[in-house]
């Protein structure tokens, strides 16, 4: 049985990646340049919060990145406010918007692509986008596509990391910057920063804990991602903060 193509499926979608392909031979020795400032795309599906700490990063030069598109897979999330104010562009798509196509989800990880690819993103950040992402994304950024998940994976995986730990009445959970791959919260892990359970922790006060870290974590692990070229051998060292 053959394959469609995502030429034959979108109509343009082989056309940005030969664009694409050119652009990065162009590039260069620019990309290798310290002056180079590679581009994020940064998906969200929230409040932004950690998308604020990549901003600020970026603003104060901690991060040595630009920020280039911002895309978010719900159309009231806060954090597209975040961008604009930012004078960052800020897209939305949303996958109910791709239900009447033949295979929704495969047509709405095209248009994802196409849209980085068209902002010329260097390196993607799942900064609290709760959706998988598919192999169209993945393919398109090998090893370049990072998440920031809740939890010390692989302790922990999903959407209600925080809420389990929790429950779960451990001593200490943490926060996890990994390398995404095709399932949940899965790939080789980057960085990850312990968060004790404290004697009286509410839900709330152990999450407003993990949610500071976060926001300390990935600008920090993002910058040490692009001046280390890539991925590490080993992950860098777990922090304790009391």
């Amino acid at each position: 049985m053959s394959a469609m193509s995502d030429a034959e499926r979108t109509g343009s979608a082989r056309q940005p990646q030969t664009v694409r392909q050119s652009m990065r031979t162009a590039k260069g020795s620019a990309c290798e340049s310290p002056a180079y400032k590679p581009r994020l795309g940064v998906l969200i599906s929230g409040n932004g919060s950690n998308l604020q700490a990549l901003i600020d990063a970026c603003a104060s030069g901690e991060l040595p990145a630009t920020i280039a598109l911002v895309i978010s897979n719900k159309p009231q999330a806060y954090g597209l406010e975040r961008a604009k104010a930012a004078g960052i562009k800020a897209l939305c798509l949303a996958p109910h918007a791709f239900s009447a196509e033949s295979d929704p989800m495969r047509s709405y990880n095209v248009a994802l692509r196409d849209a980085l690819w068209a902002a010329e993103v260097d390196l993607v950040i799942m900064a609290g986008y709760m959706k998988l992402l598919g192999t169209e994304v993945l393919d398109a950024f090998p090893q370049r596509v990072l998440n920031l998940h809740p939890a010390l994976l692989p302790a922990f995986p999903g959407a209600h990391a925080i809420e389990e730990a929790f429950k779960a009445q451990v001593s200490v959970t943490g926060v996890t910057v990994h390398i995404a791959n095709e399932h949940f919260d899965e790939g080789p892990i980057l960085a990850q920063v312990e968060v004790p359970v404290r004697a009286g922790d509410t839900l709330d006060t152990l999450e407003a804990r993990i949610h500071e870290e976060e926001h300390q974590l990935l600008p920090q692990t993002v910058a040490e991602f692009i001046r280390n070229g890539g991925l590490s051998e080993s992950t860098f060292s777990v922090k304790h903060r009391l």
